[in-house]
């Protein structure tokens, strides 16, 4: 792997830092990890509009056709310019590569062009709230009725899901089918009669998640996904590519995070040597993380499709930054208390160890991304 920009990869990543510098919405870097506070439509339709949404995505499709390198570009510097991400993340890294892997022709018309620029918005239904992270226990019914299917059942822990247009659904297809061949998986309208959906306030106290419920919802028969019972393998081609391409964007946001850890010590003349220790180790772990999200691009870009290796670098990364923002409060001290513009700061390292809460539950709880790690990356033997 080679670790520098081609003379190509530069002129893309110039070519990317000059869009944002142009387009970047006021006040949007302000926002720190507030992603969820505005609905960035106009943004995320310049996205489309330019060609960064779906850079990798074949071009027939809408996509750009360009390499995963310059994918990892892209996300690098949006999160060092700390711009928001596309509105429908979603769709761009879930729903839309499924539908491209697993959809009909008449469904890859219909929905791929509206997610690239922004004219749907998609939330996931997969987690519930006696099923947690194992997939297959989960406990929504999708019944067929022979010239449709019907819906009933509970999902929550789904971002975006107050202005979702569609919800990638997981359900119990064949309830007397063995486990992982139980499933099915459903493209769900989320303005169909019987969907509701009730937003939750995190402990941030913005309502970033959802609960959806699910009462007789009629989801035509040409919503699905694969087949019956197929959902399980479906899902996991969702799954796979959540994480797989997640590693530099997670990589280049807690590199803006180390660096506002530095200054932050700067800023308060840190000399324990304890403390000043804890900064150096999350710097060399941030370089850790880096090395191995480059060795991931490398295989990702032999096979084209996104290795269990993600789910490493998610779990480091999100153990990482709870670590990283507990020890930027300790050294506020007793302004780590004051929020909002009061003397101490302007709430940033407060909202964000707040928000690193949720880091080791979404996109997989750390239990379930170290069982991954150890069985298909490591190969040892199954623990269940």
């Amino acid at each position: 792997m080679e670790l520098r920009d081609t003379p190509e990869e530069a002129a893309f990543r110039q070519e990317v830092r000059e869009f944002i510098a142009a387009n970047l919405p006021d006040g949007s870097a302000k926002r720190g990890a507030r992603r969820f506070e505005d609905d960035d439509r106009a943004w995320s339709q310049k996205l489309g509009e330019a060609g960064y949404a779906g850079l990798t995505w074949p071009k027939e499709y809408g996509g750009s056709g360009a390499p995963y390198s310059h994918q990892a570009i892209y996300l690098e510097e949006l999160a060092r310019a700390e711009a928001p991400s596309h509105l429908g993340v979603i769709g761009l890294g879930m729903a839309g590569p499924t539908i491209i892997a697993w959809g009909t022709d008449e469904q890859k018309e219909r929905y791929l062009s509206k997610i690239l620029h922004a004219e749907e918005i998609w939330c996931q239904g997969f987690s519930e709230p006696d099923a947690g992270s194992d997939l297959a226990a989960s406990r929504t019914r999708i019944e067929d009725q022979g010239d449709h299917f019907l819906v009933n059942g509970q999902k929550v822990w789904s971002s975006f899901a107050h202005i979702a247009d569609f919800c990638i659904l997981v359900g119990q297809g064949l309830p007397d089918a063995p486990k992982y061949k139980n499933l099915t998986y459903l493209i769900v309208d989320m303005h169909a009669p019987g969907v509701e959906v009730r937003p939750l306030v995190q402990i941030t106290g913005h309502p970033e998640f959802n609960e959806i419920f699910f009462t007789d919802v009629k989801v035509p028969k040409e919503n699905i996904l694969g087949g019956v019972g197929d959902g399980w393998q479906v899902a996991m081609t969702t799954l796979l590519h959540e994480r797989g391409t997640l590693g530099f964007a997670l990589s280049a946001t807690l590199d803006v995070a180390v660096r506002k850890l530095i200054a932050l010590a700067k800023e308060r003349k840190v000399t324990d040597a304890i403390l000043l220790d804890r900064i150096a180790r999350e710097w060399i772990e941030l370089q850790a993380l880096k090395y191995t999200n480059y060795r991931s691009l490398t295989a990702l870009q032999k096979t084209g499709v996104p290795g269990p290796e993600g789910s490493a670098s998610k779990l480091v990364w999100s153990e990482n930054n709870q670590r990283l923002t507990k020890l930027a409060l300790e050294i506020l001290g007793s302004h780590a208390q004051l929020t909002n513009g009061e003397s101490g700061g302007d709430g940033y390292w407060q909202y964000q160890q707040l928000r690193s809460r949720g880091n080791t539950i979404e996109a997989g709880t750390s239990e379930i991304l170290r069982n991954i790690v150890a069985e298909r990356v490591l190969g040892l033997p199954r623990s269940r």
